[in-house]
């Protein structure tokens, strides 16, 4: 009896194991696909044990009576324990946080001056920065938004930062309705922040994939994507503002 047990439990871990293993190409593209959302400075093969903690756990929790594949179950598994330790690591500095919330405060002056969100040539202008200064600022915000739920940073001008389906899961009729303005508003971006978006939403590209292309840095790449997301936020909240 106790040799049947035991031949049952080994059998049970090499699953367990195997699962682990066939699901490791998911945690290098959820890794791959974070890079674009947290600092330069955060070594790859760190967020890749970050995310293996989740992983793990998700072997290990894991219920297939409930219906779902192990894949879906995994995913926020492994990117929630990527995002818990980062949070754990407080990284973002108390200059770059000043420089977060005078970014903000600067967005907020301005949208209320003209009506809609400025643009980024505008914020520069009126931070008497450099518009590769202020990428760095507005990236710096939206990790903030992203690691921290409350890092005293990105205020409400964080959600202009946000891709823009996050609220709005493809494959909802909200989406499919926001779909065409978000098209209109990826034309409008200039060549270079129309290209990373293109490649990385369109094209299903990463970070590492879409520097090569453009021949800029992956730090670089962040900081373009974040500038994007902000103008197409921008035009989408304005859109809304126009219904």
């Amino acid at each position: 009896m106790v040799e049947s047990i035991n031949a049952g439990e080994a059998e049970s871990v090499s699953e367990r194991d195997q699962q682990i293993l066939d699901h490791l190409p998911l945690l290098h593209y959820i890794v791959g696909r974070m890079a674009l959302e947290i600092p330069g400075h955060i070594d790859r093969d760190d967020l890749l044990g970050f995310g293996m903690v989740g992983l793990i756990s998700a072997a290990d929790s894991f219920d297939a009576s409930r219906g779902l594949k192990f894949s879906t179950y995994a995913y926020p598994k492994m990117r929630g324990a990527i995002l818990d330790e980062l949070r754990r690591m407080d990284f973002l500095p108390r200059s770059r946080r000043e420089k977060v919330r005078l970014l903000d405060r600067t967005i907020a002056k301005l949208e209320q001056e003209k009506g809609t969100p400025p643009t980024p040539e505008e914020i520069g202008e009126a931070l008497d920065i450099s518009l590769d200064e202020l990428d760095e600022i507005m990236h710096h915000a939206r990790v903030a938004g992203i690691v921290s739920i409350d890092d005293g940073g990105a205020g409400e001008f964080g959600g202009l930062l946000t891709d823009p389906r996050s609220d709005d899961p493809i494959g909802t009729a909200s989406w499919k309705e926001m779909k065409e303005l978000v098209i209109a508003a990826i034309n409008d971006l200039p060549e270079q922040e129309k290209t990373v978006i293109t490649l990385y939403y369109g094209e299903d590209l990463l970070l590492k994939e879409i520097a090569e292309i453009v021949n800029l840095t992956e730090s670089r790449i962040s900081q373009v994507h974040t500038r994007a997301l902000y103008r197409l936020n921008s035009c989408l909240r304005g859109s809304e503002g126009a219904n």
